[in-house]
């Protein structure tokens, strides 16, 4: 009796389909990427300020970025990053992010990060297509505002192609990430669109977004687009 209902369970689970069970490590992380930037935006004044989403050329977050060392260390991450079309005004499919170096603020110890950036206009959309840009040289980014509201920052901010902010043990402030190299995980793109595809493509629409990226897709749109400065 205890075989026979082993069997027909185990002959159940192998029906579901594998989404079910959540395994799968590149789907694992634009989930976490998902609750990562629910929690900080529904934060309220200590949150990324609505207008800069609703301007933002695209939106990248990396969940549980890994550092080391005293003040300055190494830092490593893994995240997603998904894209405004122009054509329509929708979010990207999303493409799968390495993120490595840089300055992630004042730290001591080990510890993780979440880190949310925004890229601000089209030159910092146009160098995030490329297969590997470092922060501050290929892209000038500065720590984003923390608050309801972006309209009072500096001048100097709103031009910056990439604004960044962190969270770690429960504070959350703005971050310039200066130094830090983006690029596209390969092969976790491959993993979830199942071929080859440059970056580019993917940000760029050439692939219909996952289904597990809805949750993504359900915060992103409450943040409808306004056009800003520089795009």
């Amino acid at each position: 009796m205890r075989f026979t209902v082993f069997t027909v369970l185990t002959l159940s689970a192998l029906s579901l389909p594998p989404m079910t069970f959540a395994t799968d490590e590149p789907d694992k992380r634009v989930h976490e990427s998902a609750l990562v930037l629910r929690e900080i935006l529904d934060a309220g004044d200590r949150s990324i300020p609505r207008d800069l989403i609703e301007k933002a050329h695209c939106v990248g977050v990396v969940p549980n970025l890994k550092r080391a060392g005293f003040i300055v260390g190494a830092k490593y991450g893994k995240g997603v990053v998904t894209c405004r079309l122009h054509e329509t005004g929708k979010w990207s499919a999303p493409s799968t992010i390495r993120i490595e170096g840089g300055s992630v603020g004042f730290q001591i110890g080990a510890g993780e990060t979440d880190v949310v950036f925004v890229v601000n206009n089209q030159r910092g959309e146009d160098a995030l297509m490329k297969d590997k840009f470092t922060v501050g040289a290929d892209a000038s980014a500065m720590a984003g505002p923390v608050g309801r509201s972006a309209e009072a920052e500096t001048d100097a901010m709103m031009k910056a192609e990439m604004l960044a902010w962190s969270r770690s043990r429960g504070v959350f402030a703005g971050v310039a990430l200066e130094g830090a190299t983006l690029r596209p995980d390969n092969d976790d793109n491959r993993k979830i669109y199942g071929q080859e595809l440059p970056q580019r493509e993917i940000l760029h629409g050439a692939v219909p977004p996952p289904p597990v990226a809805s949750a993504l897709y359900e915060i992103l749109d409450r943040y409808p687009f306004r056009r800003g400065t520089g795009d």
